[in-house]
């Protein structure tokens, strides 16, 4: 599955002018690897990451999905390869965990289908794959905001889409959560080779887990590559300098003078 931006501009059309996030982005996204988005508040990283994910369309640019223009696709046939994962809470009213995992499955049985033994047996491998056993019963106004993060990355898995893409998925976790989160979206794209892309603020985080990072700041080119190889151009420090920061590039974090 390949997923390339060819002078991608990203941003809305207002009633009366044209606001522009970002220019001309050119790049590919990798399969089988964890790619984490970063870059301070108004960058852009959730208008582009709904962007890719189809929720909006870009002002300029292709997005060409295994050949084929991203707008060229049925909506059906594109909720069968994207994925995507969003920090609102669902509303799902009295739905169990399990249910919402199996809502998964409707790109193959409409909204309203009844599910056959190969959607049953989608459902139990992707809350096996996160899991989440013990939640499938639990109603979801009850779970805790890891635990319905969890329910929602079994859902796009249950949906079987080579490519993920998940909305700031470690805001309002505490930290062990977030060091969860991100080893399991680590663990999905390495062993399932599925393609993940999530936007982030928990630079550190990133960092240790990340197999690529899009580092994107306004006004600024977009830069890619692994945190070792940013880190050693000086891009990292760049992007996130400030008064009392420096960065270690031989540990890869940041630290704070007092």
């Amino acid at each position: 599955m390949t997923y390339e931006l060819q002078k991608l501009t990203t941003g809305y059309q207002g009633r009366n002018t044209t606001h522009v996030v970002a220019r001309q982005i050119s790049a590919q996204l990798e399969e089988g690897k964890l790619t984490c988005l970063l870059g301070p508040n108004g960058a852009g990283k959730s208008t582009l990451l709904r962007t890719l994910a189809a929720f909006q369309p870009p002002l300029e640019g292709r997005m060409i999905l295994d050949g084929k223009a991203l707008e060229q696709y049925p909506s059906t046939e594109l909720a069968k390869r994207i994925g995507i994962v969003l920090t609102e809470r669902p509303d799902v009213g009295n739905m169990h965990a399990e249910e919402l995992v199996a809502m998964g499955r409707s790109p193959y049985t409409g909204f309203w289908g009844k599910l056959q033994a190969e959607d049953h047996q989608a459902v139990d491998e992707a809350i096996n794959l996160v899991g989440i056993g013990s939640l499938r019963h639990r109603r979801v106004q009850t779970l805790s905001d890891g635990e319905r993060q969890k329910v929602m990355i079994a859902k796009a898995l249950a949906q079987q889409t080579p490519i993920i893409f998940l909305d700031e998925p470690t805001a309002f976790l505490d930290y062990p959560s977030k060091v969860e989160m991100l080893l399991l979206l680590r663990r999905l794209a390495h062993e399932m080779q599925k393609t993940i892309f999530l936007s982030t603020h928990d630079l550190e985080l990133a960092l240790q887990t990340a197999d690529l990072l899009w580092l994107m700041a306004k006004e600024a080119p977009l830069e890619i590559g692994t945190p070792t190889a940013l880190a050693s151009s000086g891009a990292l420090p760049r992007f996130f300098s400030g008064p009392g920061i420096s960065f270690n590039n031989q540990e890869l974090r940041f630290e704070i003078h007092t």
